[in-house]
């Protein structure tokens, strides 16, 4: 494949363990990648909600968003719900056996419309833990909802879905003196970004999706606390431009917030409000025409999709409606 040389260099990668449950892995010419598949609804449709930044045992109002996740998610008929990372606070899992998994995630996230898949990501947070063990298939047979894997790619009929472990890029965190990262599987850095990035450009290049969403737990454009991440921008962005990326999906700043690309179809959303927020962290250097919508509190997104629409919906820990954007797939536009 002749690709648009975003990666560092061309390394190896190792591929996968399979994994097989509600959801079926599909061995791919180019994966070491793993590819999940999620059905679509009978008439086509996708719906799902995303969340982020919430594993504190229901404390910081995680009860609350999650009571009302679980009303929407029921409304919207959800096929699955999509974590952007820091699911286990303040330093991850300490082990497979560790409590914070249930009391933070099984025993919250108790309504009906919730029972469905769980697609996660890392964040910064998990890292200062036992990421083996958050990846561990093991924690499916505690809850079979669970599913956290460092990168993979998760396609419908629809949308394809490719979840990017954002966290090693961030090189402040190797140098970070006051926490202790768990680097395992990850270093040497470059290999490992350099695998990375040219499987995901060969994913992004090759997928024949009518809409392509990648997620991660740091931002590319943020009007929040922690703002752009420069190694998103350098590394990733260009190649997200280049293969038509549609959305943006990511946490890291605990707020709500919808960011439209100037130069391209990309929108930037935000959703790390899953338990708590900062208050008054809106950097107000952002220019109101590509900043849409920023809310400082807790709270959720839904997506909804069909083949020729979509819409963005973003919610408060009391159920209202924030702000909604809808788009049509043909022309880019959006109202």
């Amino acid at each position: 494949m002749a690709g648009h040389g975003f990666y560092l260099k061309s390394q190896a990668s190792c591929i996968g363990v399979a994994i097989l449950f509600c959801t079926s892995l599909v061995i791919s010419s180019f994966a070491e990648l793993e590819r999940l598949e999620h059905p679509v609804k009978g008439d086509g449709s996708l719906s799902f909600l995303v969340v982020g930044d919430w594993g504190r045992r229901g404390f910081y109002n995680q009860s609350h968003v999650a009571f009302q996740m679980g009303k929407i998610g029921e409304k919207l008929d959800i096929d699955f719900v999509v974590s952007t990372g820091d699911n286990f606070y303040d330093n991850g899992l300490t082990g497979l056996n560790d409590q914070a998994f249930e009391e933070s995630f099984t025993k919250i996230y108790t309504a009906t419309s919730l029972q469905k898949q769980w697609y996660s990501v890392l964040g910064n947070h998990d890292y200062r833990g036992d990421v083996a063990a958050q990846v561990h298939p093991a924690l499916r047979k505690v809850d079979s909802r669970w599913l956290c894997l460092r990168s993979f790619i998760l396609n419908t009929e629809i949308a394809g879905l490719f979840f990017v472990d954002t966290t090693p890029f961030v090189i402040d965190y190797f140098t970070d003196m006051d926490h202790t990262y768990d680097w395992r599987g990850v270093t040497p850095r470059k290999a490992y970004l350099d695998s990375l990035i040219k499987d995901l450009e060969s994913a992004l290049s090759e997928s024949t999706a009518r809409w392509k969403i990648v997620v991660g737990h740091h931002a590319i454009k943020s009007a929040g606390y922690h703002g752009d991440t420069k190694e998103l921008n350098d590394l990733l962005l260009p190649m997200l431009k280049a293969y038509n990326v549609d959305m943006y999906v990511n946490g890291h700043d605990h707020c709500l917030e919808h960011i439209s690309s100037l130069d391209s179809p990309i929108q930037y959303l935000t959703s790390g409000a899953g338990s708590k927020a900062w208050r008054g962290d809106l950097n107000q250097n952002y220019k109101e025409d590509d900043l849409k919508f920023f809310y400082d509190g807790q709270g959720f997104m839904a997506v909804q999709l069909t083949n020729n629409d979509a819409e963005i919906t973003f919610y408060n820990a009391f159920g209202k409606i924030l702000h909604e954007w809808k788009a049509l797939k043909e022309l880019h536009s959006a109202v």
